[in-house]
């Protein structure tokens, strides 16, 4: 099985949220589409600008602690060093 940690983005780019999942392509469809409620769909974040695949959850909520703690820019930074357009990589 595998774990994904992700960030998505809202239109401009200005928002970021980061969680955890074991299926990418079905969380970002729930995003997409409002099925999520809080944070999400509040600053109508669709956008998926990263993501990092783990087999151990444990090691991906690490992740996802980790990155939570980090400072904007540097999330901005890790985004732009596999994703430099900053596109919707759910799109790809």
């Amino acid at each position: 099985m595998s774990y994904f940690i992700y960030i998505l983005g809202n239109k401009q780019r200005t928002v970021f949220y980061i969680g955890v999942t074991n299926n990418v392509q079905r969380r970002v469809f729930e995003h997409k589409n409002g099925l999520v409620q809080g944070f999400t769909k509040r600053y109508r974040l669709t956008i998926l600008l990263y993501f990092e695949e783990y087999r151990n959850i444990k090691e991906a909520i690490a992740r996802e602690k980790q990155l939570k703690n980090w400072r904007r820019d540097w999330k901005l930074n890790l985004i732009k060093k596999t994703n430099p357009r900053l596109e919707d990589l759910s799109l790809k």
